[in-house]
């Protein structure tokens, strides 16, 4: 990448993939996590399929690529996005599974050696430890309010099942397969997605959507804006920098999230989370300075 796109690429994914709640807020009443999903995957699917074939854009020649690129997409986008949107759907407060999801960078960081070959300095450590703590103090307010929900324990396992996914996805393609074609990369990402995704809805879930209006704004943002935005850019950043630096953008997100929804929604902000906002933000330039 160009120095001026090594510096707005990481900014531009941290602001579109925060709006991801926005798709939530206004689509999960609507229908069912995996149902609503499975409608995303397929206009996914269509719209990058269509601009691959437009463009006659390279489809991989080795097999295994296939595969590789298969399974990222699997685990970067059914496990990790399943994982959160039946969290949220079921009841987990969005701080809750802010918190869990946070780990993410850690736990990078902890598989980045022993996959990757990487090297964690000490100074990146202390930049990823910052940054976790800063995603708490932001969402401490509403972790605090949730503490006492009886099924919390239950309700936390598919935010924990979506942390190991994207964990695990982001390790797997910046080892085995860190550069595709976005064109042609979305769509075998998303075909084992959608069939993963499906073949569960329709063991656990009705597979009614109401196609109001508010559900169809939510479908075309979470298509556009993160599928095909927010997506191509997260693999772009996974090919181009350590699978850390890449990691430690997520620490972004929870005070973005909040700051759109104050702005947005007139959610309130504490001293605490801007005290949070700060020490993520400090977080983040240490681990990748």
């Amino acid at each position: 990448m160009t120095p001026l796109a090594t510096r707005l690429y990481p900014l531009l994914f941290v602001l579109l993939w925060s709006t991801g709640f926005i798709g939530a807020k206004y689509g999960l009443p609507y229908a069912e996590p995996l149902s609503f999903l499975c409608a995303r995957y397929v206009l996914v699917i269509a719209l990058m399929g269509v601009l691959a074939l437009a463009t006659r854009a390279p489809w991989p020649k080795d097999p295994r690529q296939w595969l590789h690129i298969a399974l990222s997409g699997v685990l970067v986008h059914a496990i990790y996005l399943g994982g959160v949107f039946t969290a949220i759907r079921h009841g987990l407060p969005a701080g809750i599974t802010a918190l869990v999801v946070g780990l993410q960078p850690l736990l990078t960081a902890l598989g980045a050696g022993a996959v990757l070959g990487e090297r964690v300095l000490p100074r990146q450590w202390i930049g990823l430890v910052a940054g976790f703590t800063g995603v708490g103090l932001v969402v401490a307010h509403k972790v605090a309010a949730a503490t006492a929900l009886p099924e919390l324990g239950a309700m936390l396992m598919p935010a924990v099942v979506a942390l190991l996914g994207i964990t695990i996805g982001t390790l797997y393609q910046k080892r085995f397969c860190p550069g595709f074609d976005l064109r042609t990369g979305s769509v075998i990402q998303f075909l084992p997605t959608l069939a993963l995704s499906a073949l569960v809805a329709s063991q656990t879930e009705s597979m009614v959507i109401d196609w109001s209006g508010q559900f169809v704004f939510a479908l075309l943002w979470l298509v556009l804006v993160l599928s095909v935005g927010a997506v191509s850019l997260l693999n772009l950043l996974i090919r181009s920098g350590s699978a850390v630096n890449v990691a430690s953008l997520f620490y972004l997100t929870p005070p973005t999230t909040a700051l759109i929804a104050w702005a947005a929604f007139g959610e309130t902000l504490t001293g605490l989370a801007l005290a949070g906002m700060g020490l993520s933000v400090f977080g983040v330039w240490l681990a990748r300075k």
